[in-house]
Formats: structure tokens, C-alpha cells, sequence
């Protein structure tokens, strides 16, 4: 790693680069993690379906104190949480699942345009095996109408999926209002909360949340290894599986468990249960830094999406007459991005930031900022400083 200084063009302590700002691509996993893990991959190896030994005991209480770890976090119950490879998977399980199951009860369902790829691609499944999706807009700030909503239900209704917290521009969709709205009409509630736990509390009893994904990549934890909530008591939640042989997860997800992600998994919900509170101030600070540094620096600056709605580490800002991508590449020893991962190999404007109104041109000038646990006051002033100076620079080859 090169390592910059004051005696470089711009006052800042001592960084090392590259600097690490796109937290809701990936985020690194957290040493903590790490070393609960560790001993499932060679000592504890055993699988957690063998019943006739230790081994397989010791892997089955792993999954356990996982299962109660993350269920804690969310006030689920430990029986209602299905282990996937992750909230992809969860999303199609859900979406799919809710589908085959209650086809005869109706074929509509009601989601948002800006929800995650992973979601309006199973929708766009469902529709051309005869469902019907009404995909709802959203405002300027990025929020759902409630009223809109409201409007949408139909006897035919079975499904609303409706994500938590949006992965490019933050926002926080009002689950708990959209739970009722549900619930009061006998229509099961799924949300993507992939960007939500840990870094938000959720209470999927509180919320009136029947479905509700998980990936434990987006909260400090292992990649490969995601959970599905499924509601089980009061009104139990009858899904089809996608996946079958051997009939594992309460029959809805088979295959053999990825334990060592299972156990990083439950490692990471502890660690969010206890440090969420403080952490989200510390982070929520550092990101209004960037945002005034940025804003303060430079007149071209627009953020995008609603910024009292919002996860605390996200800044999604438009740095107008700016292509993103070229701006991205003057900061090569800055990672963020232009919007999702899960879709960034394509040439498009970002869905999410069309739909909240933004010009093509302007989308295309659009920065998603994430910061996180490992994110430091230093580096914040490193990248507003980078980023300031490259921006600038431009918008003079432009002018010239």
C-alpha cells in the first residue's frame, strides 16, 4: 500500500491507500468474525445434518446459536429463520415461493421500481408465467406514497415486496406503515432488508414483516452465506421451495449447511445487536463530513434521495457536467461507485436514480459514497479533499 502525507498536495493526516468507501457492494469482514469461524473449517468440520456424532452435534449447535443470534436481531423466532447462500437467493425463495404457493388464493403482486435487480427480475419471472406486478413509483426523495399503495391492492393481491433500505441512494422505505397496510388486508409482507440489518433496528413482529432477506456480506460478515425470515406463528407462511433433495431447512432449502458462514453470519447479528446504536452516530457523523466537505467545495454538488430517511453511511451525490465513471477513475485509489454492484456490469443509468427523476446525464454524474465500521475520520477528509480537486479539474477541461 502507498502511503500519503501532509507533504502531498492536500492537508490531511496520514492515510493508507487505497481507501475503502463502497460498503454497500461488500464490506471487509470483521477480525471478530473471522476468529469465530476459524475453528469450523478445520476442527469443527463436521455436518451439521450428521446426527450419529459429535462432530455433526457440534455443527448442529453452531447453526443453532447462529439461528438464535440472528433471529434475536431481527425478534424473530429461531425456527423461522431458513439458511440460503444469500439475499439473492432469499429474495427468489420468497418472491417464488409465495407465488407457487398461493396461485390459487391470486396472481398479483405489488412492488416498488426501485427495488434491488434481484427482486425485479423474479417479478419479471413471475409475469411472464402469467403473474401480474404492479410496480409502484416512488417520489423525488425516493420514498413509496403510502396512499399509492393503498390504491394498488386488489382481491387478487398476495404479495407486496418492498426493501427496507435502498443500496444506491439509502432511503428507508416506511416498513412498519407498509407491514399494517398488509396485515390489515391478508396480504403476505416480504422486504429486502440486505442494507437494513444490522445498521438499522428492525422487529419483524413490530413491522408486521411475514418475509425478510438477509446477506451477511452487507453487515461485516462472510460472503456466500445469506438467511431468509419466515414468519411461523400467529399466521404461518407457507412457501414452495426452489430448491429440493434432502428436504433440509424445514424442507425449504435443502443442501448441505455452509456452517463456517452460518457461524460468521450469527458473529456478525451479535456484534450489530450490541454495537449498532453507537456505531450508527460515529458513522452518521463522518458521512455528514463528507457531505458538507463536498458541498462546501464545490457548487455542482446534488444529493440524491431523502437525507432525514436514510442509512447513516450512505451519501449518493451528483456532481453535475461530471461523467461518473471518468470521475472514478481520476480517484483510483478511492473505492466507491457509480450505483449497485449486482449490476454494474451494464451501460445504463442506474434505475433507482431515473426513477427519482434524474436526467440521464445527471445519473450518469451520480457518486454512491458508503461508509462504514472501518471507515476513519482521516480518510473522510481524504476523499472529500481527492474528490474536490478532481471534480474541479473536470470541469475545466470542459470549459477549456
Amino acid at each position: 500500500m502507498k502511503t500519503v502525507s501532509s507533504a502531498d498536495p492536500t492537508p490531511f493526516q496520514t492515510v493508507k491507500l487505497p481507501i475503502y468507501m463502497d460498503n454497500h457492494a461488500t464490506t471487509p469482514l470483521d477480525p471478530r468474525v473471522l476468529e469465530e469461524m476459524l475453528p469450523y473449517f478445520v476442527e469443527k468440520f463436521g455436518n451439521a445434518a450428521s446426527h450419529s456424532h459429535s462432530f455433526g452435534w457440534t455443527a448442529e449447535q453452531a447453526v443453532e446459536t447462529a439461528r438464535e443470534r440472528i433471529a434475536k436481531l431481527i425478534g424473530a423466532n429461531a425456527s423461522e429463520i431458513v439458511f440460503t447462500s444469500g439475499a439473492t437467493e432469499s429474495d427468489n425463495l420468497a418472491i417464488k415461493g409465495i407465488a407457487e404457493t398461493h396461485r390459487s388464493k391470486g396472481t398479483h403482486i405489488i412492488t416498488s421500481v426501485t427495488e434491488h435487480k434481484a427482486v425485479l427480475d423474479s417479478c419479471s419471472r413471475l409475469e411472464k408465467a402469467g403473474y401480474r406486478v404492479t410496480y409502484l413509483p416512488v417520489q423525488k426523495d425516493g420514498l413509496i406514497d403510502l396512499e399509492a399503495l393503498k390504491s394498488a391492492f386488489t382481491h387478487e393481491t398476495i404479495l407486496v415486496t418492498i426493501m427496507a433500505a435502498n443500496n444506491e441512494i439509502g432511503v428507508l422505505q416506511p416498513v412498519a406503515e407498509i407491514g399494517k397496510l398488509c396485515r390489515d388486508r391478508g396480504v403476505f409482507f416480504h422486504s429486502d432488508a440486505t442494507q437494513a440489518v444490522g445498521k438499522i433496528p428492525l422487529d419483524v413482529r413490530e413491522h408486521n414483516i411475514d418475509l425478510l432477506s438477509i446477506s451477511a456480506h452487507k453487515m461485516y460478515g462472510p460472503k456466500g452465506i445469506g438467511a431468509l425470515y419466515v414468519r411461523r406463528d400467529q399466521r404461518p407462511v407457507a412457501l414452495a421451495a426452489m430448491i429440493d433433495g434432502g428436504g433440509h431447512e424445514h424442507g425449504m432449502r435443502s443442501g448441505t449447511l455452509n456452517v463456517p458462514g452460518i457461524v460468521g453470519l450469527g458473529k456478525a447479528c451479535a456484534i450489530a445487536q450490541q454495537d449498532m446504536p453507537e456505531e450508527n452516530v460515529r458513522i452518521l457523523q463522518l458521512r455528514e463530513r463528507l457531505r458538507n466537505a463536498l458541498t462546501n467545495s464545490l457548487d455542482n454538488v446534488t444529493v440524491n434521495g431523502c437525507l432525514k430517511n436514510r442509512l447513516a453511511g450512505n451519501l449518493n451525490v451528483s456532481f453535475a457536467g461530471v461523467d461518473g465513471e471518468s470521475l472514478m477513475l481520476g480517484v483510483s485509489e478511492v473505492a466507491v461507485s457509480t450505483g449497485s454492484a449486482c449490476s454494474s456490469a451494464g451501460t445504463d443509468s442506474s434505475h433507482v436514480l431515473k426513477a427519482i427523476g434524474l436526467s440521464d446525464d445527471l445519473a450518469r454524474s451520480s457518486i454512491r459514497f458508503g461508509l462504514g465500521r472501518f471507515t476513519t475520520e482521516p480518510e473522510v477528509d481524504y476523499v472529500a479533499s481527492r474528490m474536490a480537486v478532481a471534480v474541479q479539474g473536470f470541469l475545466e477541461v470542459s470549459r477549456l
